[in-house]
């Protein structure tokens, strides 16, 4: 069976990363600098993790995190209510045939990391590593 030029096949395309990251760096940028006229969003240091964009790169979910770590129910809140403003930024340094629809969404990459390394470091995990170790 022919697949379609639709077909995801499970992961981003080339082209996808590519713009992703883009729009990434972008959106770090128009952050930092503090561009955007809402003096709420312009007070937060806010990381921007990852960009994944939806196969026909009219949607961009960015990936995002207050620095810190607090304070991130008010950050996206603000994001959200500066969408609009922040999408005409990202767009107007882009050369995109569409600008992408921006959404946001709390990165949780850090808090998955630091639950990976709690499992590892309990005593029954480390048990099973030893073991694991003498038998090879």
């Amino acid at each position: 069976m022919a697949k379609s030029r639709f077909d995801t096949g499970g992961g981003p395309s080339q082209r996808q990363l590519r713009v992703g990251e883009l729009i990434r760096r972008t959106l770090s940028s128009v952050l930092a600098q503090g561009d955007i006229h809402d003096p709420d969003l312009n007070r937060m240091s806010i990381t921007v993790g990852e960009v994944r964009t939806s196969p026909d790169l009219k949607v961009a979910t960015a990936f995002v995190l207050p620095l810190g770590g607090d304070g991130k129910q008010d950050a996206l809140d603000a994001l959200r209510r500066n969408r609009h403003e922040l999408r005409r930024a990202v767009s107007k340094e882009l050369t995109l045939k569409f600008s992408p629809e921006l959404r946001f969404q709390i990165d949780e990459t850090f808090d998955r990391m630091d639950e990976t390394r709690r499992l590892l470091n309990e005593e029954k995990v480390q048990q099973d590593l030893a073991s694991d170790r003498t038998e090879d």
